[in-house]
């Protein structure tokens, strides 16, 4: 009973299946070629009964009786495939008959087949289905059939996963009343994102495909290099002509500041670095359409290349800019064809601004995108025209959707596709509610941010973006809590010069005075990697990055302190250093801030002291906050990179995320030792990470006695909330009681009750 030579045809076989035109196709074919490629009598796949809750299906087989498929149902864990899928790992057996949990079927004649061998189909923890293999000997499958079986179902995982949500789709829109009633139709079915802007919706899914397709540009050599770079420059003229006219579009829907996301590509297609580059290429041999192929990579490279999600989704970005050159080149069009319905929900691959830009005012409803996270521009945008998105659905089947009514749920990253009734009329109560709490939560804006017995907490914004500020100011944020400075840097093929941080920065200053603007230094390196200053390191996460790099290019470092002192007022700004991690460095950055002011003083140019903090987000960072905090002026949290370092998650690898949690007991000991030993040396201390924007984390955070909290505008309101609905006697309990929590579900399930009692419950609907 040897195998042949499964491993050549895995790569064979899981293309097959993925090519499969529906679900039982992938299964019919897989139950195939698995037999052929390990010399077996038979293979056979089971998948969950949609008629009964844990139970399972025989969905194919390749050896049984084939009319057996679709009538062997077992319930939950009953039979040796009950027993595989329970216990997650391989049952291998001579005499499947003898085994106490066996089941027997006449109408598969299985009595020919007493050798037995099945493996549990995983995909992201998860149990999809279980694949058995018999043979008509009574011995054991030998380890080398063992393992080459389960090396298949751990490849096929994804495939199946996929097919599966295809064929969910597929019997949601083909459903009746009386399918829906026996649950026979997954009427629950839903694609999982994540949510990239809060809100719900009802409407109709528009697809959007790309206009051009960068992989698809063919090499060749320019014939006429003067004439290409007049085609770059007519197209260029072109795209920038049609999104000035979006921009004006946009400007006129929403605040001005916000139509600056069509600005950034602006700034792009008219950065002198850019038509370099492409010009550059030209000249040494490429036509037009390859040589603008070739940079745009190069900048998205450089962003997907990075840490920080909020610059990596600049690589969309930058993507989208890419293809619409590369359609004005090939003479494309942008415009939609024929008539949007007026609930248009935007659905694609990879959505972009422009996108969301071309759409009829009063026409778009929600955003779903394959690709993106809550900082794409899509879901700043989203924000700012107060429509709910789901960003990051992997797999979505664009073509299958369109057309179709969708629920869009921003808060839990949900999408309904033809929804069941029972779904729908659940959405629209929620819908009903979602606009009544707006509605509500607008007049909180200009009132203060205070707990039931009148302890302030201090509520800011984090900002990246020109056009993040207007709408931080309209959440009713008191200032800026973190304005990142890396986008100028990441945008050239240069180091920006003194005199153009300080026009950038100073307009940040003056659109947010008198209130307070916290400003962090450059924070890059290690895998977040400048164009114009490359490295390579075997992990990133751990290499040259933030205040390291800093330290080691004084130039840089001195060149952006001294734009910052020239751009501050006085008495509005924030200094703030990443990636302390230990009192050396701090020292020496510190020794430079003051070598800064004193060069401006030598020019007779104003250098105000500005308050200096430093960020505490690696766990040396923790455990000197006492030395630290005596050397600086406030502390500031950073708890997604605490949370990573102290878990050893990559939040941004979609196979361990969902172990990424900052309700963690470390991180909980971690926040409180840092506010603490902070407060003892009279420092005050914020957190400007994502826990900051959960009211759970927020109830915790401010219960542990942090003085600030800065999160992205959208979030700002509702966790002011959250904080006037409750005494600092009761966030004080419920932070006691999670810092003796030994599991993170125990500390979310006691917050989400007092969120609950408090009548707060709409705010945890992404834990439904």
């Amino acid at each position: 009973m040897k195998p042949s030579n499964v491993l050549n045809t895995l790569h064979r076989l899981t293309q097959e299946v993925g090519r499969a035109a529906n679900l039982q196709q992938a299964l019919t074919t897989l139950v195939s070629g698995l037999r052929r490629a390990m010399n077996t009598e038979v293979c056979t796949i089971y998948l969950p009964d949609p008629r009964v809750e844990g139970g399972w299906e025989m969905r194919a087989t390749d050896g049984l009786n084939a009319e057996s498929v679709g009538q062997v149902h077992l319930g939950p864990g009953e039979g040796l495939v009950g027993l595989v899928a329970r216990e997650e790992e391989p049952v291998n057996l001579d005499n499947a008959g003898q085994h106490p949990l066996f089941r027997y079927f006449p109408e598969t004649g299985e009595e020919r087949f007493p050798a037995f061998l099945g493996v549990p189909i995983l995909h992201r923890g998860e149990v999809l289905g279980v694949i058995c293999v018999q043979g008509t000997k009574s011995e054991r499958f030998d380890e080398e059939h063992a393992t080459l079986l389960f090396t298949a179902a751990a490849q096929l995982g994804g495939v199946i996963a996929h097919a599966q949500v295809l064929e969910r789709l597929g019997h949601r829109s083909a459903s009746t009343p009386e399918t829906e009633a026996s649950g026979a139709s997954n009427a629950e079915a839903f694609l999982a994102g994540q949510g990239g802007a809060q809100g719900i919706t009802i409407g109709t899914a528009w697809a959007v495909y790309p206009p051009a397709d960068l992989s698809a540009v063919a090499d060749r050599t320019t014939e006429d290099p003067e004439g290409d770079k007049r085609e770059f420059y007519r197209a260029l003229n072109a795209a920038d002509q049609e999104m000035a006219e979006l921009g004006g579009n946009l400007s006129e829907r929403i605040d001005e500041e916000d139509a600056d996301l069509i600005h950034a590509y602006l700034h792009i297609l008219r950065d002198k670095g850019f038509q370099r580059r492409v010009e550059a290429r030209i000249d040494g041999g490429s036509w037009v359409q390859a040589a603008v192929r070739d940079v745009v990579w190069e900048y998205i490279e450089t962003f997907e290349n990075m840490d920080d999600p909020y610059l990596r989704e600049r690589a969309a970005d930058m993507r989208d800019l890419g293809r619409r050159l590369i359609s004005h080149l090939q003479q494309g069009n942008h415009r939609y064809d024929g008539e949007l319905p007026p609930d248009t929900v935007l659905v694609g691959e990879e959505i972009s601004p422009l996108n969301m830009a071309s759409v009829p005012e009063g026409h778009l409803k929600g955003v779903i995108s394959a690709t993106g996270s809550a900082g794409s521009h899509v879901a700043i945008l989203a924000h700012a025209f107060g429509i709910p998105a789901v960003m990051g659905i992997e797999d979505l089947p664009v073509a299958l959707i369109d057309g179709k009514t969708i629920v869009v749920d921003g808060y839990s990253g949900r999408v309904y596709v033809d929804p069941s009734a029972k779904i729908l009329e659940e959405y629209k109560r929620l819908e009903a509610e979602e606009a009544a709490l707006t509605e509500r939560l607008g007049a909180l804006r200009d009132e203060p941010a205070v707990t039931l017995d009148g302890r302030s907490i201090t509520l800011y914004a984090n900002t990246g973006l020109l056009a993040d500020l207007d709408p931080a100011l309209r959440s009713g944020a008191e200032g800026i809590g973190l304005y990142r400075t890396e986008l100028p840097f990441l945008t050239r093929d240069r180091f920006p010069g003194e005199a153009e941080q300080v026009r950038i920065y100073r307009q940040v200053f003056e659109t947010f005075a008198p209130r307070p603007v916290t400003i962090r230094t450059l924070d890059i390196g290690g895998d977040k990697l400048l164009p114009y200053l490359p490295v390579h390191e075997d992990n990133p996460f751990l290499g040259w990055r933030g205040l390291r790099l800093s330290l080691d290019h004084p130039e840089i470092f001195l060149t952006q302190l001294r734009a910052i002192l020239r751009a501050a007022p006085a008495g509005n700004v924030r200094l703030l250093l990443p990636m302390v991690t230990t009192v050396e460095e701090l020292d020496e950055a510190l020794g430079l801030i003051e070598r800064a002011r004193k060069e401006l003083a030598a020019l007779g140019e104003s250098a105000p002291e500005l308050p200096v903090g430093a960020m505490i987000e690696v766990p040396s960072a923790v455990f000197q906050t006492a030395a630290i905090a005596r050397r600086v002026n406030f502390l500031s949290i950073g708890t997604n990179d605490l949370t990573q370092y102290l878990l050893a998650v990559d939040r941004n690898n979609a196979r361990v995320a969902g172990l990424f949690d900052s309700l963690h007991p470390a991180v909980l000991h971690a926040i409180g030792t840092v506010v603490a030993e902070a407060h003892a040396e009279g420092r005050p201390v914020s957190v400007c990470g994502e826990m900051a924007a959960d009211p759970v984390g927020a109830l915790l955070l401010v219960g542990m006695g942090v003085d600030e909290l800065s999160m992205s505008a959208g979030a700002l309101l509702r966790i002011k909330w959250v904080l006037r609905s409750f005494s600092t006697a009761q966030t004080r309990e419920l932070a006691e009681l999670a810092r003796n929590d030994e599991c993170t579900r125990t500390t979310r399930e006691r917050v989400e009750e007092a969120l609950l009692e408090a009548g707060l419950g709409s705010l945890i609907r992404a834990g439904d």
